[in-house]
């Protein structure tokens, strides 16, 4: 499966990139921010968008809902440093498959949520 990682910490990218790599995701690329991230969904059609709530220009959560609009678009699993009961019905209504914290982070447990 081709997998895009949209989050502002390149070293999380780059971790993220080798241990899904490592376990079988395609890693197709990467983003720093919301607009790059909608932009690179765009452009490489990966089948998963790997998407940090906190991001420096739009949040994960709005990122999400405007990706999930089309029903073509990949799945996309939200994740964060933060407590995931901060965030409540919001992982729900941006239309995620689902969220997994950057601590537990997995093909896994993405694929679970697939």
């Amino acid at each position: 499966m081709k997998l895009l990682i949209v989050d502002d910490h390149p070293s999380f990218r780059s971790a993220a990139r080798l241990l899904l790599e490592h376990e079988g995701f395609d890693v197709v690329g990467e983003a720093e921010d919301g607009v790059s991230g909608l932009a690179a969904t765009t452009a490489l059609s990966p089948d998963v968008v790997l998407l940090d709530i906190n991001l420096p220009d739009l949040d994960g959560f709005d990122v999400a809902s405007r990706i999930c609009i089309d029903h073509a678009a990949p799945k996309v699993v939200l994740t964060s440093s933060r407590d995931p009961r901060e965030f409540g019905p919001l992982v729900g209504r941006s239309g995620a498959n689902g969220f997994i914290p950057k601590g537990e982070l997995s093909a896994a447990r993405i694929c679970a949520l697939l």
